[in-house]
């Protein structure tokens, strides 16, 4: 299972990377979301995997023992969802505005707009 979700984690990265270097500022966004969901994957795989096993202290006990799963990752990973989402919208919404004002999402042509203003 582990090599299986090394893989997708390796082709999210390679299309949001790729995604990336295109010059529509849209395939930028969507690139830099792939680049999130491949971040959160390679965090939650890291974290390991371990079915019906609850991250829970048995009743009685200090600590917990046996197989476990670790709820640090699943935390982080919450938060990376919800700061992905803030940045995802605030590039949807500055995407808006730049396409309001230059008519284009091309990069290229926003940087000679740049240099004629």
């Amino acid at each position: 299972m582990e090599l299986i979700l090394a893989l997708v984690v390796g082709a999210l990265y390679a299309g949001g990377l790729y995604l990336m270097m295109r010059r529509s500022i849209v395939k930028l966004i969507i690139g830099l979301a792939l680049l999130g969901h491949a971040a959160n994957l390679l965090i939650f795989t890291i974290g390991r995997l371990d079915h019906n096993t609850p991250p829970l202290i048995a009743s009685g006990a200090q600590q917990m023992s046996g197989s476990f799963a670790d709820p640090v990752p699943q935390a982080l990973i919450l938060t990376a969802i919800v700061i992905g989402f803030g940045v995802q919208a605030f590039a949807l919404v500055l995407l808006k505005r730049v396409y309001q004002t230059l008519g284009t999402d091309d990069l290229k042509k926003m940087h000679q707009a740049d240099f004629q203003a």
